[in-house]
């Protein structure tokens, strides 16, 4: 099931996407794609709805993020050994995590602003997975129940703020816009190996060179055991699980970085398709 939320920032209301590719309204059966709709046992009853009984979607409407709660964003930094190989970093003994700030959080379509001053700012093409059953301490046979599904997750990523002010990476991961959510939040039923999925990125129609599936990141060893060690998991957190090779901080000879008037454009297998214009950042 491919699970979405329209409208006005703020004024999301939740849908489904058909077997034609139809938006379907939703909020007769649930209020927003959020908390305990996220549980198996709420939004397992979904399933059983016929969409064509389901109010249609006129028009164009915006794609909000595809979760209408997020208590926090986890990051997982260098879990790809190509990754870490361009970034001039070892492969972590463990896996690097970092938080993105939930004023970062933006549709998948809306604007990225480049923050003022920027010179480095940097894209991130990753897989978000979306906690449906909180838990803690959850063992690694278990992890697998307490996920509702996977979306799409751009890191945005001031590499300057991140790396060379002072080594705390949220400087540079939280800026506004620079987590771009959705459009689909895509349930477990329909992703059955999310460890063989394609990631795409390109900017201004020029694919990035390396496309790899995500066999090799380190947090999925262990994904609830490890994560929900140091945190309690809830419904609506996102683990967005690293990017593989191919960001603008590896481009040889040369970095290249994002700047205004550019379009990126993401997808990964199954879970639909992203594309931010990126604009200067305004005071306000």
């Amino acid at each position: 099931m491919k699970l979405l939320r329209y409208g006005d920032p703020g004024r999301e209301r939740p849908a489904l996407l058909d077997a034609d590719g139809v938006i379907r309204d939703l909020s007769f059966h649930i209020s927003d794609i959020a908390g305990a709709s996220l549980w198996p046992n709420a939004h397992k009853p979904l399933h059983s709805v016929d969409a064509s009984t389901l109010p249609a979607v006129c028009g164009n409407p915006r794609t909000g993020p595809c979760v209408g709660v997020i208590g926090k964003i986890i990051g997982v930094g260098l879990d790809y050994r190509d990754h870490a190989a361009e970034s001039n970093k070892p492969v972590p003994s463990e896996p690097v995590l970092f938080t993105k700030a939930t004023s970062s959080i933006v549709g998948p379509d809306d604007d990225v602003e480049i923050p003022s001053g920027s010179e480095k700012t940097d894209w991130e093409v990753e897989l978000g997975v979306v906690i449906g059953k909180p838990g803690k301490y959850i063992p690694e046979h278990q992890a697998l129940e307490h996920i509702c599904g996977y979306c799409i997750v751009n890191d945005i990523s001031e590499r300057a703020y991140q790396l060379e002010r002072g080594g705390q990476w949220d400087k540079g991961k939280g800026c506004d816009t620079f987590a771009p959510i959705g459009p689909w939040l895509v349930t477990t039923d329909e992703v059955l190996d999310p460890q063989s999925l394609d990631l795409w990125l390109e900017v201004d129609g020029q694919p990035i060179p390396e496309r790899q599936h995500p066999h090799d990141d380190l947090w999925r060893r262990s994904p609830g055991l490890y994560i929900s060690s140091f945190m309690s998991l809830h419904s609506g957190d996102i683990i967005s699980s690293g990017t593989p090779p191919g960001v603008g901080l590896g481009q040889k000879p040369t970095p290249i970085y994002l700047r205004p008037g550019q379009t990126m454009r993401l997808d990964i297998t199954g879970l639909g398709v992203q594309q931010e214009r990126t604009v200067a950042a305004t005071a306000g």
